[in-house]
């Protein structure tokens, strides 16, 4: 399975931390998945560091690295299609990794039940 990581889950699977659902860490942890970061989350979490929102310990491309994950980057068929969403969420970020997920064929791992009207695959939303 390819699973696109929401931002959420990414750095919770970093923190290992006990928020994120146990379908969703083992659908990680099993080698027969491609795991994939977007670029999109790189800049949330970018941000929010800035802001002072978040304290994530490692550097983010290293942590990817590490993680054995990929990275996938913004193209303006994701940003257009992004755009045309309806507004079910309000997070840019998230509307982002929607559009990447049903255009790329991601199942998204995230426990945002607001990403639920999209339609996309979701693993971790109970």
């Amino acid at each position: 399975m390819d699973l696109l990581l929401d931002t959420h889950a990414f750095i919770w699977w970093n923190a290992q931390d006990p928020r994120l659902a146990a379908v969703a860490a083992n659908a990680i942890s099993d080698p027969g998945n491609r795991i994939v970061v977007s670029a999109a989350s790189v800049w949330e979490i970018a941000i929010k560091r800035k802001t002072g929102k978040l304290a994530f310990q490692h550097d983010v491309l290293s942590a990817i690295a590490t993680d054995g994950f990929e990275t996938i980057d913004i193209t303006p068929q994701h940003a257009d299609a992004a755009g045309l969403l309806p507004l079910h969420h309000a997070d840019p970020f998230d509307r982002l990794l929607v559009a990447q997920a049903r255009i790329d064929h991601f199942v998204l791992v995230t426990q945002d039940r607001q990403l639920l009207p999209y339609g996309v695959p979701l693993i971790g939303v109970t």
